[in-house]
């Protein structure tokens, strides 16, 4: 089992950067692939980034590709999403995933609860 808490979550101007954080619970969080998705108001929960568990291996939105850095490490048992010249469209609420298995997370076993991120222009 894994539990995910993100955190650092929050309003941030456009053009703006945040930083999220996802803490894992688990001995086995480094064999996993870590990733995130958001959802807003409205529309499908979409997927935005995702590390394989070395972190040797990355993967985008194309949303977002070029502003956001995921990154992760395993000494900490954590995961990040770096959110640079952020728009008022990355409006969302961001969850944490995890998979032992798929890097690409195309359908994770594990969510966390989320966190809120809401971008003012």
């Amino acid at each position: 089992q894994v539990q995910l808490v993100e955190s650092g979550g929050g309003l941030v101007q456009a053009g703006g950067s945040l930083r999220l954080s996802c803490a894992a619970s688990g001995r086995t969080f480094s064999s996993y692939a870590m990733g995130w998705f958001r959802q807003a108001p409205g529309k499908n929960r979409e997927f935005v980034a995702a590390i394989s568990w070395s972190g040797g291996s990355t993967y985008y939105a194309d949303s977002v590709k070029g502003r956001f850095t995921i990154s992760r490490e395993n000494a900490k048992n954590t995961v990040y999403l770096r959110m640079n010249s952020v728009k008022p469209e990355d409006t969302a609420v961001y969850y944490c995933a995890a998979d032992p298995y798929d890097r690409r997370l195309v359908a994770p076993d594990y969510w966390g609860q989320g966190t809120q991120v809401t971008v003012s222009s």
